[in-house]
């Protein structure tokens, strides 16, 4: 089990770099142009918090369940796996602003479904301030959109199972708490710079950058010997 400065530094750069330009990145990006920022980045972030305790937790527990060589094992081919997965998105990367494209369009899709959701919420939110304002601040309509876009578009995500495995070979604590700050430095960025932020950024060099760290990790932890 490693220190936890170094499952702070392994965590918060694996996290950003799988993040800064990810999907949840830009939804987090056009939903803060449509809808007030706090309750976007209180939605986002509080999803993204507990899907990174979650998979931390799944990932200490792993050992328990399965040899610590084992998990050395897997955790290494994780990373080279992600790696190189990083490596091919990067390369054949079409164009930086198709993500975007598609994040923005499920996302009108789904405000037609809802009609004048954003009118509806506002008139609902006055309403319900006079009896339970902070309850409506934290739970409205909004802060639940914002959650469940976050939390279900992180599932199964590549930066989910790499903290998976990441936990179950350094202390968890710091993956936690590296993950955490990454997130949160991530999210708010998107929230306040906004779809021009979003715009901006590279995906063919995030993609590129983020593969070469997982297969330093990845050799790192191969010539790591197995603690018992």
């Amino acid at each position: 089990m490693g220190s936890i400065v170094q499952g702070f530094t392994k965590s918060l750069a694996m996290t950003f770099l799988s993040e800064i330009g990810d999907k949840t990145f830009f939804a987090a990006a056009i939903l803060a142009m449509r809808y007030p920022r706090r309750l976007v980045l209180a939605g986002c972030l509080t999803a993204l918090i507990v899907m990174t305790i979650l998979s931390a937790l799944v990932g200490m527990a792993a050992p328990n369940l399965i040899s610590r060589k084992w998990t050395h094992h897997i955790t290494t081919l994780l990373f080279f796996g992600f790696g190189l997965w990083s490596l091919w998105d990067g390369f054949r990367e079409e164009g930086d602003s198709e993500e975007l494209a598609e994040v923005e369009a499920e996302l009108d899709s789904d405000l037609k479904k809802g009609g004048s959701t954003k009118e509806n919420s506002k008139v609902e939110d006055e309403q319900k301030k006079q009896k339970r304002p902070f309850l409506t601040q934290f739970f409205s309509p909004i802060f639940l959109k914002a959650f469940s876009i976050n939390f279900f578009g992180e599932w199964g995500d590549k930066s989910q199972l790499a903290t998976i495995g990441l936990a179950a070979d350094e202390n968890p604590l710091g993956v936690i708490l590296g993950g955490t700050v990454a997130q949160i430095l991530c999210t708010t960025a998107a929230v306040i710079g906004g779809k021009s932020l979003a715009s901006q950024i590279s995906e063919r060099i995030v993609a590129l950058s983020g593969g070469i760290l997982f297969i330093v990790f990845g050799i790192q932890s191969f010539l790591s010997p197995v603690e018992p």
